[in-house]
């Protein structure tokens, strides 16, 4: 029998009408025979609102200033956020149970999802599947709470924004699942942000190097982690909108697998960007402290007398801690700074010197403070005030010229 994975945003299940639709979806799946595992997010907005919660609960009097994330006790934070994928869990194996579908929930740490001992932004490092294996025995569906697991000290832990996604796709390969299929609110991945580049093209066959440079810019349409996951496994991942799929309707998709597919450009935009800056003669200094507090650091590029390393924000719940805690640990002369932008052009046959990349700076308000050139990108790292119509216009020099 086939098994199949499956991953529900937040967006999919966003009220309880949602709820039910993502239910008759899973139960047309269960209908032509296949086994599943369903990996659910929180609700909506749920997670957003459980760290409002947090943060107004720890005002330790009224009118004080919100404390930063960093400033919370984190593992107590990853008890409370994980709370929102338990209640989506249940909920979906409740409506399934009505529709005569024969389904179990399972917490990620029930589920045997293994991580260190990070909080708030740990990494899986094994999935143990002898609990999910006895359920499929016995039942039909399996519906998993994403974006968390256990640590070996026996703690719940939290993997970061997008977590969900990487929950998947390492199910998916742990069971060798025939396919691991990526629902959210969009039907797959363009060339470009749709929603700001009009001429975006949708991008019906994708290789992985392509998608792992893609969302390591920025693109939001799959979290960098499970790409990397989904890669070193060789996972076959289907990004489908969820309205398309409802009630056995048949819609538009990206599907990811393998290291070649034609000739593919893109253009991302990711506007939460910092720049770490040090002397170049402390640059091991630098490493050393990013190192130390585990940051997921995009490029490290000497320039003149410093060392530039860039930060996304993505990936750093608090900032502000963050920044603190770097200038504490880094070397004399550190600059931590918020507020740059990177725009990169993802794909093969990329170079400055190309003309294309002559235009393409020329369309950005000021001159870039960074210049990155690496295999299958180009990134510029610029101020987010002088991006202009950037955007759109790396989109034609780029994908719509190509």
């Amino acid at each position: 029998m086939t098994l199949v994975v499956q991953k529900f945003g937040g967006s999919s299940l966003a009220d309880l009408s949602r709820v039910g639709q993502v239910a008759d979806l899973v139960a047309t799946a269960r209908g032509r025979g296949e086994k599943l595992i369903v990996v659910v997010s929180a609700m909506g907005k749920t997670t957003e609102a459980l760290l409002a919660k947090a943060r107004e609960v720890s005002e330790p009097r009224a009118g004080a200033a919100a404390p930063n994330f960093g400033e919370l006790p984190l593992r107590e934070l990853d008890m409370l956020v994980s709370s929102g994928e338990r209640v989506s869990m249940a909920l979906l194996s409740i409506a399934l149970h009505a529709r005569g579908v024969r389904a179990v929930s399972l917490t990620g740490s029930q589920a045997g999802i293994v991580t260190d001992t990070l909080h708030f932004d740990a990494r899986i490092q094994e999935v143990r599947p002898q609990r999910i294996l006895s359920e499929l025995s016995t039942h039909d569906v399996v519906v998993v709470a994403g974006y968390q697991g256990v640590s070996a000290a026996r703690e719940i832990t939290t993997l970061g924004r997008g977590g969900s996604d990487t929950t998947a796709v390492a199910l998916a390969a742990a069971f060798q699942a025939s396919r691991c299929e990526i629902y959210s609110d969009v039907d797959g991945v363009y060339t470009a942000d749709p929603n700001r580049v009009t001429r975006a093209r949708h991008l019906p066959a994708l290789d992985y190097a392509t998608l792992q440079e893609m969302t390591a810019a920025g693109a939001k349409v799959l979290n960098a982690r499970a790409v990397d996951f989904g890669k070193s496994h060789g996972v076959r991942i289907h990004a489908r909108r969820t309205e398309d799929f409802a009630r056995g309707q048949r819609g538009r998709e990206t599907c990811v697998l393998g290291d070649h597919t034609p000739f593919v450009r893109a253009v991302v935009l990711n506007r939460a960007l910092a720049v770490v800056s040090a002397p170049l003669t402390a640059q091991d200094q630098l490493l050393e402290a990013l190192n130390g507090l585990s940051l997921d650091v995009r490029d490290v590029l000497p320039q003149h007398q410093e060392v530039h390393a860039t930060l996304p924000l993505a990936s750093v719940p608090d900032f502000a801690t963050t920044r603190r805690e770097l200038l504490q640990r880094g070397p004399r002369g550190l600059r931590v700074n918020d507020g740059y932008a990177e725009l990169s052009a993802i794909g093969p046959s990329l170079a400055w010197d190309s003309r294309e990349a002559s235009e393409a700076l020329r369309a950005l308000k000021g001159a870039p403070l960074l210049c990155v050139e690496r295999p299958r990108r180009l990134s510029s790292i610029v101020r987010s005030s002088e991006l202009a119509d950037a955007e759109r216009r790396w989109h034609e020099l780029f994908v719509e010229a190509a």
